[in-house]
């Protein structure tokens, strides 16, 4: 018996797998009658998976009522409107708005049921409205709906990975209670013996810091913590002092103290530059004004106006306030090190973004090197046959965007059994 689908927002596929998965097992032969994708590297690896498939681009074009009848309707709409990674307008950003694009298939089309991916943070945007919003348009279709939180790190994919997953039946409500559990490491995951990186960077990491004591560690110049290398701690921009190591830590806590807004007498953000009258008020050294001076020399601190709040088309931005006194500031640009985090194999990675993915580090033998694009697949369990032959840049790019396979299989296990 056929199984039909359609998968829109289709991404590199990963909702329309773990349907296909899940519908074999439970004995339907899976046939997708749709797919809607738009962007360019993901419809080139769709099509290295389904040669054969037409796909259409912009789903706001489409006329529902041309789509061939299906079963089971598949999105992950896109989630920068509501994520943290994003601005998170909601409704407000254009993306937010293409659940509507779902909604009216769902009305003219009247599958049995659906599956929706998401963000967790929709959760919570604008106070809990948006999701009470989306509940309700679904709802009002005739739709009994669910939805559950769920991580992948406990199934089987060795990613911190929290999704809101939403399930709809017009026959029950499907339980999402109570998976089994299945855990792994990144050890089950990792491939030995690839090449790796030769830079002026990694040398110095090596030459500070034994391989054994780099795992689950961070190198970042935002944040402190056991956990985090700086830049300063490799020496990376010039040689540094334990003096100067020590004004750079205290900078870099204390630029998030709420208390210097004040003073500025500007909105508070997140690290804000100090005047020397402020960072006496907590490191009053006789050479402050040489410190600071050969700091900002090195590349380490830089001097700068704090940024006032501004708002344009409704976003919130940050501009400098030339009309306030400059102060010294962390120089920070994070992803301008060639890697930011070197993962512990004996647990997990964190929840990964495609901002992030290409400056995750491994440990290799003696040395150091970032996550090849297989692993990077599965890390969202995908099978070992799925092609995706496209660049680095571009995979990792659609990896952050992607679905967890074996979580959407193990939802469309209960939502398949919940409709037939």
């Amino acid at each position: 018996m056929d199984l039909r689908f359609i998968d829109l927002f289709a991404g590199i596929g990963g909702i329309r797998k773990g349907l296909e998965i899940a519908a074999i097992e439970a004995g339907y032969n899976p046939v997708c009658v749709f797919t809607s994708e738009i962007k360019t590297h993901a419809l080139k690896v769709l099509k290295q998976n389904y040669p054969n498939e037409e796909i259409v681009g912009d789903i706001t074009k489409v006329d529902a009522a041309t789509i061939s009848d299906f079963d089971i309707l598949c999105a992950g709409f896109p989630c920068q409107a509501f994520s943290v990674a994003g601005n998170r307008l909601g409704f407000a950003d254009i993306r937010g708005n293409l659940f509507f694009d779902v909604e009216r298939i769902l009305i003219e089309k009247k599958p049995k049921g659906f599956i929706l991916e998401n963000v967790d943070g929709l959760l919570n945007h604008d106070n809990g409205r948006t999701f009470k919003i989306i509940m309700e348009h679904l709802k009002a279709i005739g739709y009994r709906v669910n939805f559950r939180v769920l991580n992948s790190k406990y199934f089987g994919v060795p990613q911190e990975r929290k999704r809101v997953y939403i399930v709809g039946s017009f026959k029950e409500e499907v339980d999402l209670n109570n998976f089994p559990i299945v855990e792994r490491n990144l050890y089950d995951i990792l491939e030995k013996g690839k090449p790796t990186i030769k830079s002026k960077f990694i040398d110095l990491l090596l030459l500070k810091y034994d391989i054994s004591k780099l795992y689950g560690k961070s190198i970042k110049d935002k944040r402190g913590g056991k956990n985090n290398i700086h830049s300063w701690d490799i020496d990376l921009k010039g040689e540094t002092t334990e003096e100067e190591k020590e004004l750079l830590n205290l900078i870099l806590v204390k630029r998030r103290m709420k208390k210097w807004s004040y003073l500025y007498g500007i909105d508070w953000m997140d690290g804000m530059p100090l005047t020397k009258e402020m960072i006496i008020t907590f490191y009053n050294n006789p050479n402050l004004d040489k410190l600071l001076e050969g700091l900002t020399k090195k590349g380490y601190l830089v001097y700068e106006y704090p940024k006032k709040k501004v708002v344009i088309n409704n976003i919130i931005k940050r501009e400098y306030d030339t009309t306030k006194e400059k102060g010294y500031n962390i120089v920070t640009g994070n992803l301008s090190f060639e890697i930011n985090k070197i993962l512990d194999p004996s647990s997990v990675s964190p929840t990964l973004v495609a901002t992030d993915m290409q400056k995750l580090a491994v440990i290799d033998g003696d040395g150091l090197r970032k996550l090849s694009l297989r692993e990077g697949l599965r890390l969202f369990g995908y099978p070992e046959y799925y092609q995706f032959d496209v660049s680095e840049k571009d995979g990792f790019d659609l990896l952050g965007n992607t679905v967890v396979v074996p979580v959407i299989k193990a939802v469309c296990d209960r939502l398949i059994k919940s409709l037939f």
